[in-house]
């Protein structure tokens, strides 16, 4: 199983401010969730989890919504 399978992203104004790798979805899709709550106040905040594939990557989440 790939390590960097799942990247999350935090950027604000545009910037990227930080983010992670992990191998499985559940922990990735946790730490989602704790950003939002962490980080989500943070003026211009977005906040994506994506997965890596063999075509490259997909979303799997975005905050806000429709961001």
């Amino acid at each position: 199983m790939d390590d960097d399978r799942f990247h999350l992203i935090l950027t604000a104004g545009g910037k990227p401010m930080m983010h992670g790798w992990w191998r499985v979805q559940p922990t990735a899709e946790h730490q989602y969730l704790s950003w939002i709550g962490s980080w989500g106040s943070i003026d211009g905040a977005r906040i994506v989890l994506t997965e890596r594939t063999d075509d490259g990557e997909r979303v799997l989440a975005s905050w806000p919504q429709g961001s």
